[in-house]
């Protein structure tokens, strides 16, 4: 196969898969995902004789850098934005989450945000994208063995975190059911 067939299979197979991974970190942000996508395999096509065999770690990776230049772009424009004053802020329009805005598990994505971004990163890897240790190497562009230690620290924060944000409602709820039945 030509270099362009191997980006074109590419694109067919790891589109949706590289959109996702986008979505997910964009966090309600979907108008920017088709521009960060977009950017993506327009590296990629530029880059396609540097594709390697498996190349969803590697197009995570171009993701990874694309969304933090898309990231740094949104922050400019956030601080544009409140110089001029034109936030909604500033013209009093401030949306708050009634109580029945709580998600089940939010707390999970309490603790996880709480993570440094690279911890976030590495446990998203491999929890929502379903990568390997050795894929999230080449996600992250460092060896197998930082990517595991990454993880296995991300890991342990995570837990950390978990421990201190869990809802103290369900852990004394699992207390009782564990007393009164016994």
């Amino acid at each position: 196969m030509s270099n362009d067939e191997i980006f074109a299979a590419a694109y067919r197979e790891h589109y949706w898969a590289v959109s996702r991974y986008v979505a997910r970190r964009l966090d309600g942000r979907a108008d920017e995902v088709e521009e960060v996508v977009a950017e993506v395999f327009t590296v990629a096509w530029r880059r396609r004789n540097d594709l390697p065999s498996s190349p969803l770690p590697w197009l995570y990776g171009v993701a990874r850098n694309c969304l933090a230049n898309a990231v740094r772009g949104h922050g400019r424009r956030r601080r544009l934005v409140d110089r001029l004053g034109n936030d909604d802020t500033a013209h009093g329009r401030h949306i708050t989450a009634g109580p029945e805005a709580d998600t089940p598990g939010a707390w999970v994505h309490e603790a996880l945000a709480r993570l440094s971004a690279a911890d976030q990163e590495v446990l998203r890897l491999t929890v929502w994208e379903g990568l390997a240790v050795d894929e999230v190497a080449v996600a992250l562009g460092c060896g197998r063995r930082a990517a595991a230690m990454r993880l296995h620290r991300a890991r342990r924060r995570l837990r950390t975190e978990i421990d201190r944000v869990r809802p103290v409602a369900a852990a004394d709820t699992h207390r009782v059911k564990g007393v009164g039945h016994g």
